[in-house]
């Protein structure tokens, strides 16, 4: 007899499909509807996908650590995740100071008294 599969794991799973779908239809979103959803998805601190995940992570090295400290997990999931977490927080930082401008293009964005952001290429370079 197979064990059923455990509610937090299959609300894991559905997540994880959830934010599939969100992904597939960001791209085909009008600029304002593109710009509140990713709005909403950076949030604040804990309200938007991006703070909720960075939650999850932290709390997971937590679990991880204390599975460690009882010889259940090797260490260095314990701190491999704890470090993806301090990672997903800096990246939630660096995102943040944007998160104003995609709030005003989402409400405002269809004005024509906003001026609009002059177009720039953005082009990555790789230093050797």
């Amino acid at each position: 007899m197979t064990r059923p599969i455990p509610y937090p794991v299959l609300l894991a799973d559905e997540i994880a499909r959830k934010l599939g779908q969100l992904a597939d239809r960001l791209s085909h979103l009008p600029p304002t509807e593109a710009a509140q959803v990713i709005a909403r998805v950076l949030g604040g601190d804990e309200d938007g996908v991006l703070g909720r995940v960075t939650h999850l992570m932290a709390t997971s090295g937590i679990v991880a650590q204390a599975q460690a400290e009882k010889g259940l997990l090797p260490p260095e999931v314990a701190l491999g995740l704890a470090r993806a977490a301090n990672d997903v927080h800096d990246v939630h930082l660096d995102l943040d100071e944007h998160l104003e401008a995609l709030r005003d293009f989402s409400t405002a964005g269809a004005r024509s008294s906003v001026k609009p952001a002059l177009p720039a290429p953005l082009v990555v370079r790789r230093h050797r």
